[in-house]
């Protein structure tokens, strides 16, 4: 305890950052975002010894930048001027010398100005710190501008692909170049862990692993890399690209792109994931194409401009179907008026056109006019427009509602990090997942910061339909896989999508040329009022406690074809983490020969009917309760509820018990939902345990669920063999992350993926632990569901079991409103029937 109360010398100086630092000493704007600031005052704290070095001067340590005038005079009133010196552009800047303060209290405030946002920047030298005596440790000599988990800025995007485009070899090579993806190459679980204890928030030295000596801190994080999916129109070639981002940022100061091509592989056998100008394409193929024309007159349309070509993928049904050629098989429908563009056109279907297009060449391989059936007549409910322009009345008596927050949000941001009671993670964002969490933790009062999952996203979705009819048999999507489910998301717009004070994310993405395009307000973080939290009265004396739920919700909303998904983690007060889809959107539907009814769907209007069909969502958890990165001790257990035998332990026939079985290895742990036992999993820790000594632990708990309803040789099984089981589980491994394989389009391989993972039965007794859930809803189409579907949820929770010593939302304070009738209501007179009771 003395050592802590020891002074340890602390220097502000402009170092060997020159002028620009001892401006910013002084006061001045800082640039960039910071580093490893309060790094080595909280991993030193404990012992008590600070040393700040810099690089030239083994007494001189790094100046903090960008903080404004409090924090700088705070930090100029502990150190004092000394002479000037010259820099190393002839310019006299000022240099501090020695001083000694209390290292917890240098400390504290430092955690201080940057949890609390004061000091933002840091640029130049950074402190880093060793015990006295133990020699000097070089320092930063650039800031890290992103996080090691950021999701790719368009610089970043634009850098990467110029860097790919020039190592093209050829000019046909280049201009055959389209570009599906560009992501960020997420790193090692290691970099996180040293971004997050130095450089980043929450700067928490206690996640890397101790070592004997002294600390040895590397002076930079490793450059950033991007993962790009390259499509060559010209060879129907397909190839992965890495590209390391060291010097990006030169790219937004003017100058060439800097990339480093790390490695580049041309994949076999395989199509990437379908673009937007594909499909643009493909309808202006389809609709330019004479026998098509002549088709549609039959159908009494002689105007294109009413026709509209989907372009789905093709799947995989045969060997015509091998990735070999680039195939869209597109459905066709058809508005009745050119000059309404909100008509719901999805209300005439065409049916009886087979049409086939090479999506390489823009060309149509295949056409037949089959069957002649007639369109559907024009529904009159067939609009979801307002008012008048659908031709109905709107309501009248909805009154306003208005969500107002006059003190603000309770969540702080700074860049994707995020923070609200209790609860702290980062924000990301795929082209094909969209919307991913990382880092999840809590922070649990004396214990401190506590991991809880490294990542959350949706990796899959799967939409097979129940109608064996042409062209219903083949529509089984892989929205995530065939067209990305980031790539198609919207703009989010304030009062309809989200309601309160909301916090927006931006994301970025390359078109199919390799243009950087942004969807500005793609993510959206806000609180909402849940309902009660909980409550209790005394019915003795009729005093209550009670208080209201709180959550954070992260979503956002893409549009695939015809049907909405709105995508939303939920974080609840009392430790709780939901995860929710919402279906919206319109059905899509097939249309009859006059007097023709399908058992296989539902009449919704005269010649229009909705085939059944089945919504199943993907959620890879990569869990880490209670681990810090790069440690192993998880495991999952099932939980079954039994009743007790007859017999001497049930004599009155009422007994039940949880019962639970440890999931050993990968095959054993291909399960299923199982209402009827209240089934549910535990992940839990294998060396941390709670007050009662019982390991630490999070529950997943399903929701409504079901399983495919297919024959096993249904054709799209072999692509989706994950659909077979509703719960996964696996040992971590970086490239297992698509639950189809990272290109489920076309795709004539059987069961890759997940299924073929699983099958090295790895062991689960003690690793890191990925969570694959699967679950799903049947939708038997309603006439409700027309013209346009009010949402369907469904979902999922992680629960804490046992991970707490009591419950974590009994410190939630009443509302103000709670308080004040508190004081005006007087303590409730308890009647006389009661007294007498008693």
């Amino acid at each position: 305890m003395a050592a802590t109360q020891e002074k340890a010398p602390v220097v502000v100086c402009c170092g060997g950052g020159g002028a620009a630092a001892a401006r910013r000493v002084d006061g001045g704007p800082g640039s960039s975002s910071r580093g490893a600031i309060v790094a080595a005052p909280a991993a030193a704290a404990a012992a008590g010894k600070v040393s700040m070095v810099s690089g030239d001067d083994p007494r001189v340590a790094a100046a903090a930048g960008g903080g404004g005038g409090a924090v700088m005079e705070e930090i100029a009133a502990a150190v004092q001027p000394t002479t000037a010196k010259v820099s190393s552009k002839g310019k006299r800047v000022k240099c501090l010398k020695w001083i000694t303060m209390p290292v917890q209290r240098w400390t504290n405030r430092l955690v201080d100005y940057v949890n609390h946002g004061a000091i933002s920047n840091m640029e130049s030298a950074l402190y880093l710190y060793a015990p006295l005596g133990t020699g000097r440790i070089p320092i930063m000599t650039r800031a890290q501008r992103s996080h090691p988990l950021d999701p790719l800025s368009a610089a970043e995007i634009a850098v990467a692909i110029a860097t790919v485009r020039a190592a093209g070899k050829s000019p046909e090579e280049r201009d055959g170049m389209r570009f599906v993806e560009v992501v960020l190459l997420e790193p090692e679980k290691n970099v996180v862990a040293l971004a997050d204890a130095y450089f980043f928030p929450p700067f928490q030295p206690s996640l890397l692993p101790r070592t004997k000596g002294s600390a040895v801190i590397p002076s930079r994080l490793p450059p950033r890399r991007a993962k790009l999916t390259v499509y060559n129109r010209q060879s129907n070639e397909t190839s992965i690209w890495i590209v390391e981002l060291s010097e990006v940022h030169a790219a937004t100061r003017g100058g060439h792109h800097r990339g480093k091509v790390i490695s580049s592989e041309v994949v076999p056998e395989v199509q990437p994931a379908m673009d937007a100008m594909e499909y643009a394409e493909c309808e202006a193929t389809v609709k330019s194409y004479p026998p098509f024309i002549e088709a549609m007159k039959r159908r009494g349309v002689d105007d294109m401009e009413l026709v509209m070509v989907d372009a789905w993928c093709a799947g995989y049904y045969s060997d015509a179907d091998a990735p070999s050629r680039r195939l869209g098989k597109p459905l066709i429908f058809c508005r009745t008026d050119s000059d309404s563009p909100m008509e719901n056109g999805y209300a005439r279907p065409v049916e009886g056109i087979h049409v086939i297009v090479d999506m390489q060449n823009n060309v149509v391989i295949e056409f037949e006019d089959r069957k002649l059936v007639p369109l559907p007549p024009p529904d009159h409910l067939r609009n979801y427009t307002p008012g008048e322009t659908r031709g109905g009345v709107d309501r009248s008596d909805l009154k306003p509602l208005i969500i107002n927050q006059p003190e603000g949000p309770s969540f702080r941001i700074n860049g994707y990090f995020v923070e609200w009671q209790k609860w702290n993670f980062r924000i990301g964002f795929t082209p094909k997942e969209g919307l991913v969490i990382y880092s999840v933790a809590y922070v649990d009062g004396s214990r401190g910061r506590r991991p809880i999952a490294h990542r959350l996203s949706f990796v899959e979705m799967v939409v097979p339909y129940g109608d064996p009819n042409e062209p219903h048999y083949r529509k089984n999507a892989f929205d995530a896989g065939e067209d990305g489910l980031g790539k198609n998301a919207h703009s989010l717009k304030r009062g309809c999508d989200c309601l309160g004070f909301i916090k927006y994310f931006d994301a970025h993405f390359t078109n199919f040329t390799g243009g950087v395009e942004t969807i500005e307000n793609c993510v959206c973080l806000h609180e909402e009022d849940h309902g009660i939290l909980w409550k209790h009265q005394d019915w003795r004396t009729g005093l209550a406690e009670v208080r209201r739920s709180r959550r954070l919700t992260v979503s956002f909303i893409c549009t695939v074809a015809n049907y909405e998904y709105g995508f939303y983690w939920h974080f609840y007060q009392d430790g709780k983490i939901e995860a929710e889809v919402k279906l919206t959107g319109i059905l899509s539907l097939g249309a009859l020969m006059p007097g023709e009814s399908r058992k296989y769907g539902t009449t919704i209007a005269p010649g229009l009917y909705a085939p059944v069909h089945q919504h199943f969502f993907v959620a890879r958890m990569d869990m880490a309760v209670d681990c810090k990165p790069n440690e192993a001790h998880n495991q999952v257990v099932e939980v079954n509820v039994k009743v007790e035998n007859a017999g001497t332990h049930n004599v009155h026939n009422n007994a039940f018990y949880a019962e639970e079985k440890l999931l050993k290895s990968e095959l054993q742990a291909m399960r299923d939902c199982d209402p009827s036992s209240a089934r549910h999993w535990i992940v839990r820790n294998t060396r941390a345990v709670n007050r009662t000594g019982q390991p630490t632990g999070y529950r997943l708990v399903p929701g409504s669920n079901c399983l495919p309803l297919a024959l096993p040789e249904a054709k799209f099984l072999r692509r989706a063999g994950f659909l077979k089981h509703n719960l996964w589980v696996t040992q971590y491994k970086s490239d297992e992350v698509f639950p189809g394989g990272e290109f489920p389009n076309q795709n004539p391989r059987i069961h890759e993926g997940l299924a073929t993972w699983v099958k090295k039965d790895r062991p689960l007794e003690e690793t890191d632990i990925v969570l694959w859930y699967v679950f799903g809803l049947t939708h038997i189409p309603r006439l409700e569901d027309w013209p346009v579907m009010p949402v369907e949820r469904i979902g999922f929770m992680l629960m804490p079991h046992g991970f707490f010593n009591c419950s974590p939302a009994v410190d939630v304070p009443p509302g103000s409103s709670d308080a004040d009738i508190k004081e005006a209501e007087s303590p409730k007179v308890i009647q006389n029937g009661l007294i007498s009771k008693l």
